[in-house]
């Protein structure tokens, strides 16, 4: 990180980061280019893994950039705001604070991991707490993706 006066490191710092979002991108290689799309997600964090739940149709671009190559990029960022420079253009900047890692990308397959994804996903995007049954878990592909390094930072408002 060139910025290390802006790192985040404190987990609690990064999980506020993460509970404030709501719009994760999602990362992955498409031949020749990039694709990024963004999803509502829901996560946990145990053990010292940090794991996103995103849902997805059944079939499409996306699960299958994912079964060719499941290396993946994540990034979530909140508090924006821009900074007024006035009038010296070269002044303005921005308030943030985001969130990028790299991992691996899975297509759950076990219905209960494909549940307790939906019900994480639910209750970060509302705050509340859904009963998700089987039938509605079949209606769904549900994407795991594992974070095997993450980094955060942030430039508060002055």
């Amino acid at each position: 990180m060139r910025r290390k006066d802006r790192e985040i490191t404190d987990m609690q710092q990064i999980l506020n980061i993460i509970s404030k979002a709501k719009i994760l991108r999602l990362g992955l290689f498409d031949k020749e280019y990039p694709y990024v799309v963004p999803l509502h997600y829901g996560y946990e964090y145990a053990e010292n893994r940090l794991v996103f739940y995103m849902h997805s149709a059944k079939e499409g671009h996306k699960l299958e950039l994912i079964a060719d190559n499941p290396r993946v990029c994540v990034e979530l960022d909140g508090d924006v705001e821009l900074i007024s420079g006035g009038e010296v253009p070269c002044m303005y900047g921005s308030s943030f604070a985001s969130v990028i890692g790299r991992g691996m990308a899975e297509i759950v397959s076990d219905e209960q991991e494909k549940i307790k994804g939906l019900s994480l996903l639910m209750k970060h995007q509302t705050d509340r707490d859904f009963e998700i049954n089987s039938q509605m878990a079949s209606t769904v592909a549900v994407i795991k993706v594992s974070l095997n390094e993450f980094t955060a930072k942030s430039k508060p408002k002055a």
